[in-house]
Formats: C-alpha cells, sequence, structure tokens
C-alpha cells in the first residue's frame, strides 16, 4: 500500500507531561467527598499527556474520537456574549478560542502523525478511532491511519453533511466534514442495535403498498434500520440549548451516535482535543467513563462548566509547565453563614466555586454556580455547609482566575 512522506518523518519518543492535580469537582456535593473518579480532564500539550498515560492507560481505552485543528490556516475566537444579535458579528463579544495555523503542510502531518500513533497504542486491541477533519487534510489524514492500523481496519468514511451559509461563489458549497473510523482489529464493538433508526415515510409506504418493493426482501419496518455512512446532522449554531460559544462546536447527537455504536456502558471513552466537551458530556451521559484533554485555557474551561451542569464528578489535572495562576480578586467580599456561601463582586463571572473544607493544596469543589448559557446571568449565593476553612474559586467571562482564602465567621462579612 502506498504511505504518505516528508522531510524528517519520524515518531518521536513520548515525552511525558508532569501532572499536577488542580482540583477535583462533585457537581453539586454528589459523591463528596468519598467517591472515586474515574473521569479525568487535563490542560496540556497533548502530545504530552498521552505521553503521561501511557504507563496506566496502554491498550486500555475502548474509543478514542478526536476532532484536531483540520490544517485551515485560520484563527478561531470564541464568542463569550449573552443575549447577542447573531447577525451583526461586528457586535459580538470575542475571546481567544484556538489558532490552526502552520509553518507548512509538513509541519502539520508531522503534529497529527506522532500523536495519532500514541493514540493507537492507547486504544484496546479491539478498540475505535474516529478521526474528524474535512477537505483540508482528510486525505492524507487515511494515509497515515492506513500505516498505522492497516488499510483493512478502515471501518467507515462516514460524511457528515450540514447546511448554512458559504462565502463561496466559484464552487459548489462545501458543506461536509469526514469522520475516519478505523479499528484497531477483529472483536471490535458495533453496537447496530443502539443506533437504528425509523426508515423514511416513503420507504414503509413503498413496502406496504408493493409485495414486490425490495426485490422480494422485506425489512423489518418495526424495528428501523443502521444509519447510512452518511449523517445529516444540524451543526450547533441552530441548536441553542447546546450551544457554548466555543468555536467548531460539534452536535451532541452525533457524538451520541459514536459513542453508543463503539462503546458499551462502562468503557472508557476519550477526546484529546475536547474542545468544548461534547464527547465527555455525552460520554458521562450514557455510563462510560472518560479522559479528555485540551491546551486552551478556554477550552477547559468551557468543557468543566459543560460537566459541572451534567452533574459528572471528574478530576482536573494539569501539565506543570503551565500551572493555573490564582490571584486574589479586587473588589470582591464574601458572606459565609453557616449555611450558605455569597458574594459581592464587580467581576464579570462565568462560574464560581467553593471548596467548604479546604486542606491547603486539593481544591474540592462542591458547590458551583454558572453563568447562564442564554442570558448574562449568574447566582451569587450557594447553600453550602462551611469547614474550618473555605476556599472559593472564581474565572472570569475573559478567563482571569482569582481565589479566595477564607477563615469562616458565621453571619459576618469578610472584605478580601
Amino acid at each position: 500500500m502506498p504511505h504518505i512522506t516528508w522531510p524528517d518523518k519520524h515518531l518521536r519518543e513520548p515525552a511525558p507531561a508532569s501532572l499536577q492535580l488542580d482540583s477535583l469537582v462533585y457537581p453539586q456535593g454528589q459523591g463528596y467527598p468519598d467517591l472515586r473518579l474515574g473521569n479525568r480532564l487535563f490542560q496540556g500539550d497533548n502530545f504530552a499527556i498521552l505521553s503521561a498515560l501511557l504507563p496506566e492507560y496502554e491498550g486500555q481505552i475502548n474509543l478514542i474520537y478526536v476532532d484536531p485543528p483540520f490544517f485551515t490556516n485560520r484563527k478561531y475566537p470564541a464568542r463569550i456574549g449573552r443575549g447577542e444579535d447573531s447577525r451583526k458579528p461586528q457586535d459580538w463579544q470575542l475571546t481567544d478560542g484556538y489558532h490552526d495555523h502552520w509553518e507548512s503542510l509538513d509541519e502539520y502531518l508531522q503534529f497529527l502523525y506522532e500523536r495519532l500513533a500514541l493514540m493507537t497504542r492507547l486504544l484496546t486491541p479491539n478498540g475505535t478511532i474516529y478521526l474528524h477533519l474535512d477537505w483540508h487534510a482528510d486525505a492524507y489524514a487515511r494515509l497515515l491511519l492506513d500505516e498505522l492500523l492497516g488499510p483493512d481496519n478502515l471501518l467507515n468514511e462516514i460524511i457528515w453533511t450540514y447546511h448554512g451559509p458559504s462565502p463561496i461563489r466559484r464552487a459548489f458549497n462545501r458543506k461536509h466534514d469526514t469522520i475516519l473510523a478505523y479499528v484497531k482489529g477483529d472483536g471490535y464493538t458495533f453496537n447496530a442495535d443502539a443506533v437504528r433508526e425509523p426508515y423514511n415515510p416513503s420507504t414503509v409506504n413503498t413496502f406496504k403498498s408493493s409485495p414486490k418493493a425490495g426485490f422480494g426482501k422485506v425489512p423489518d419496518l418495526e424495528r428501523g434500520k443502521v444509519p447510512e455512512d452518511w449523517w445529516y446532522f444540524p451543526v450547533v449554531a441552530r441548536l441553542h440549548n447546546e450551544r457554548t460559544g466555543y468555536p467548531t462546536q460539534k452536535p451532541e447527537a452525533m457524538l451520541e451516535r459514536i459513542i453508543l455504536a463503539s462503546s458499551n456502558p462502562g468503557d472508557l471513552v476519550a477526546d484529546f482535543f475536547c474542545g468544548s466537551g461534547t464527547t465527555p458530556a455525552v460520554a458521562a451521559r450514557l455510563g462510560r467513563r472518560f479522559l479528555a484533554s485540551d491546551a486552551a485555557s478556554h477550552a477547559i474551561q468551557t468543557t468543566r462548566k459543560r460537566l459541572t451542569v451534567s452533574g459528572s464528578a471528574f478530576s482536573l489535572e494539569r501539565d506543570s509547565i503551565s500551572p493555573a495562576v490564582w490571584t486574589k480578586p479586587p473588589r470582591t467580599k464574601v458572606h459565609i453563614t453557616p449555611t450558605s456561601v455569597a458574594l459581592e463582586t464587580r467581576l464579570q463571572l462565568d462560574s464560581w466555586e467553593v471548596d467548604p473544607d479546604w486542606d491547603g493544596e486539593t481544591f474540592r469543589s462542591v458547590a458551583q454556580a454558572i453563568r447562564s448559557a442564554r442570558r448574562d446571568e449568574i447566582p451569587f449565593e450557594l447553600g453550602i455547609k462551611s469547614g474550618r476553612r473555605v476556599c472559593i474559586r472564581l474565572v472570569t467571562v475573559e478567563g482571569k482566575k482569582y481565589q479566595l482564602d477564607v477563615q469562616p465567621i458565621a453571619d459576618a462579612a469578610n472584605r478580601l
């Protein structure tokens, strides 16, 4: 089979990150403090994260979905405003999302190749990987996966189609992505019955009207059909209840199909370009364990909020070369009573959370307040019983991080 090559093509030796535990998150206190957290979120370069996971997880991950940069050579900002007019982008409140910029195609392919190689090592012997790209680089990536997993292990080339405006005027509008699904070996998971969908009404009517339809082969119309390898899901910009503002966010329905088809309850699902956190959020909702990582601070904050809302307890770990810096917030008061914690602040908060019995080392988030996805609103009081020492963390819409360390005084206001 043909291979793709470029100058200095090579597989780097693993270079493990030194991971530091940032926090344990128990949404609304569920499971605190005894729940053992099998779900893990990481911030850092994913080559270093993947390298660090090899000793514990090599051959242990059942399903990997990754949605890496597409080689578009564009900069993608993230929307952080609320209640804005989608037709007036000049008025949007934006922050950095991620950059998809490369010096050359060679640089991009090397980036992708060395990471895919580590991911294949992490897959179980019968695991599956879904690689999500578009026309910019999908042809090159297929040759990379042919090399790493074998051309006979291509399960599907899936086309995700969608609608939306396009600036193209001298060609057909480009309105699909390609998802390459490869298995590592025989005995892979594919739960056909978990992803069946109803037949089109016209198909049902055809079989009702003629016994000769389908050349005499009548399908089980009640059971439904396994979807074809082209999928239509609306882009998230049209699904307001899912929208996080993170660029290139993928729809939950698409990840639900992938996870239901290629994993079982209790399996380990991973996404090492997790972006807005769709994969871990859906995996947790479907009873799977997850590993997720991203290098961007805004992606981690978006994913953290999403997992907290979904009720999934998890840990957050960071590469020690880029630790979070928490400072004392300006113009902020905290009020602590035996049953609640309340804030007074002029900061525009994206989220804040409380460790009610902080040990000075590991932040255990037991109560959380998160800005509404549709409106610029956030609660400033949380019902919680405090211990001897309270720690409060705040994140603004711009991504600034603040921390309060308080010795509670019942029914008194503490200025910090």
